[in-house]
């Protein structure tokens, strides 16, 4: 048996124990190993890891013994850390045979994943009013469906940026999904190769771009994007581009509306009980007298005075590679876009992340469909945000978006690993097809604004026309 003081004098990168649970292991050969860096564990060098442990792993993680991950006996009864944080209570997961719809998924991870995960991945800024006005714009669209059409099949097949995919929809960036899996990235891969859909790797990725690519089918078979959030050390992306054109990506997707992060005030109120670190960026989460936020502080390194002007030298380090703009929020931007030479937009609040009461991107949408239909012809243009259902992505193909992307379901079914990542695809693939064989389209050159009624949100939409506003003025002192 051992005790707390044998433990502590093993805490560096070449002598390592831990403690987890009452057991003292050796992890010393496993630190190159681990997902998220040895730096994660070696913060927990010579002391008791149980917590932070169970905050990122299944109880049966340690049943099979990891490679370097050696047990070497008990801790002495009474040297048992009273300071032990409480098991979470994880519920079993259904068979992913019983899951028929995305909101499934989200309700399975709200009660199987970490209370920080879900705090992380589901918050949104302050009030959540875009975020739940991203769904309720869709909702309100209805269809005018045309009937007496050969609907024997739909062919969902596409386009995008000149790249096949199977469908018109691909995954959406999202940071850090080894907390959710601990394959992560990697795992949404080998998901993504199975039903062809292409996958935007996050800037903040758990793993490195190489190690996802190869997960798929390589950048031969399969296509992959590049999420970029420019550093303050404009030479670290200048690398990371490099880095991702020799991994084979095929185009860089540039954020623009969150070189801050919104107030997300779920994600603060719980503290980050182990750092989380990225592989890409090798950003790395912390508490601070603010809160535990993972998406404030691991955005620290995004340069702030991005602006337009940038564009040019985001060209010439990306190379051939296709640039487009992520966050756009007006058709003014739009036509910004159209003037600055990018080869498309992604229409997005950043699902209600950033600026609260930003708006949806089927306003902006209908926006430019009101002011600069001409961006249309000039770019390709894409949405994402609140986006469920086969339905919500026939409804922005009919107002002119190439494709949707999906976010938070697919880090929701990425919880049941590769296997829910190509079954979410399945649903909405099969969902799709069934709204276009209903509104007898049977393949999607035959959409158009005629299919859709959006009179309930049109008043919501800007027209262009410069507002005047009488200035306010205190009342004079008497």
């Amino acid at each position: 048996m051992y005790t707390l003081k044998d433990v502590a004098a093993h805490s560096g990168p070449k002598d390592c124990w831990i403690i987890i649970k009452g057991t003292v292991y050796d992890v010393t050969e496993f630190l190159p190993q681990h997902p998220g860096g040895a730096e994660i564990i070696l913060s927990y060098a010579g002391d008791d890891a149980t917590g932070a442990y169970e905050s990122f792993h299944p109880p049966s993680f340690l049943e099979t013994p990891q490679p370097g991950f050696k047990p070497l006996g008990p801790l002495l009864p009474s040297e048992l850390p009273i300071s032990w944080k409480p098991e979470i209570k994880r519920q079993s997961k259904p068979p992913l045979n019983t899951i028929i719809n995305t909101f499934d998924f989200e309700a399975i991870a709200e009660r199987t994943v970490t209370p920080k995960t879900w705090a992380f991945y589901s918050s949104a800024a302050t009030d959540l009013l875009s975020m739940k006005l991203n769904k309720k714009a869709f909702d309100q669209v209805l269809f005018r469906p045309r009937v007496m059409r050969n609907n024997e099949s739909a062919d969902t097949r596409t386009k995008i940026l000149g790249f096949d995919t199977g469908v018109p929809f691909f995954i959406a960036p999202t940071a850090m999904q080894g907390m959710v899996n601990l394959d992560g990235e990697k795992a949404m891969a080998k998901g993504a190769r199975e039903e062809n859909v292409i996958q935007i790797i996050s800037t903040n990725s758990s793993h490195p771009i190489a190690d996802i690519v190869s997960s798929g089918k390589g950048p031969q078979k399969q296509t992959h994007f590049l999420q970029l959030y420019v550093n303050t050390d404009r030479q670290k992306t200048a690398q990371l581009l490099a880095s991702a054109k020799a991994c084979g990506l095929r185009a860089v997707f540039v954020t623009v509306d969150a070189h801050l992060a919104g107030k997300r005030e779920a994600d603060e109120r719980l503290k980050v009980d182990v750092p989380v670190k990225s592989a890409v960026s090798g950003a790395i989460s912390h508490n601070d007298e603010k809160g535990g936020g993972i998406g404030r502080l691991m955005g620290l390194y995004v340069d702030r005075t991005l602006n337009w002007e940038d564009i040019p030298w985001i060209k010439s380090v990306a190379g051939d590679l296709p640039i487009v703009l992520k966050g756009i929020q007006t058709a003014a931007d739009a036509k910004l876009a159209v003037k600055y030479g990018v080869q498309g937009i992604v229409l997005s609040n950043h699902g209600g992340r950033s600026l609260d009461t930003s708006p949806p991107a089927l306003y902006t949408l209908l926006e430019i469909h009101k002011i600069y239909p001409e961006v249309f012809n000039s770019l390709e243009v894409y949405i994402d945000g609140g986006i469920r259902r086969g339905t919500d992505i026939f409804k922005a193909l009919c107002l002119g978006a190439t494709a949707v992307g999906i976010g938070r379901p697919y880090l929701y079914a990425l919880n049941y690993g590769a296997e829910g990542v190509a079954h979410l695809t399945q649903i909405l693939k099969d969902e799709l097809e069934t709204t276009m064989r209903m509104c007898g389209v049977r393949d999607l050159s035959g959409v158009h604004p005629g299919l859709i009624n959006t009179r309930k949100i049109d008043a919501f939409v800007e027209d262009g026309v410069e507002h005047s506003y009488v200035k306010w003025r205190p009342k004079s002192k008497i």
